[in-house]
């Protein structure tokens, strides 16, 4: 297990991409992590795709200093998200410490609106535009890493994105 003693969290809101929340949560839990589902509140809410999610902690509640890393997933959970300070200055101070974040898909706009956005990125092609007009640069792949930054584009690249997400975690 690589990942014995890491802290995660995943930022949530309704209509998170529920495959882009619930399959590298589980991914990093098999390799031993611990991860928190962080969302605006407490009450359970519902995924894109209908999975129901229970939020265990608020956003404004978590510390860059005790956490280990990130994720952003798509959906349009990201649009809401991006507007509250809480979860931006996470972001930022997250990015700040060189910790690892991992986004996919629409998860690229909070990380706009954090403005941590530099070097190469990807998410879904309807966020293309958005990357190039914040300064980063287009990377039509599955998944990478960019400095602290683990990149995916959509959900049929999760496998590649939980790769990316775990060697990167586990400092490789």
């Amino acid at each position: 297990m690589q990942l014995q003693g890491k802290k995660i969290a995943t930022l949530v809101a309704a209509d998170v991409e529920d495959l882009e929340y619930y399959v590298p949560m589980m991914r990093l839990q098999e390799e031993g992590a611990q991860v928190l589902t962080a969302a605006l509140d407490l009450k359970p809410l519902q995924g894109k795709g209908g999975l129901k999610i229970q939020p265990d902690t608020e956003i404004k509640t978590l510390n860059a200093d005790e956490l280990d890393g990130l994720i952003l997933p798509g959906g349009w959970a990201p649009d809401k998200l991006r507007r509250y300070a809480a979860v931006t200055d996470l972001v930022s101070a997250m990015d700040k410490q060189g910790k690892i974040i991992g986004i996919i898909c629409h998860g690229g706009l909070i990380a706009i609106s954090a403005k941590i956005i530099r070097g190469s990125a990807t998410g879904s092609l309807g966020i293309k535009d958005d990357i190039l007009n914040a300064g980063g640069t287009w990377a039509d792949e599955p998944a990478f890493r960019d400095g602290n930054l683990v990149w995916g584009r959509v959900v049929a690249d999760i496998p590649d994105f939980c790769r990316e997400l775990v060697k990167a975690l586990a400092g490789e």
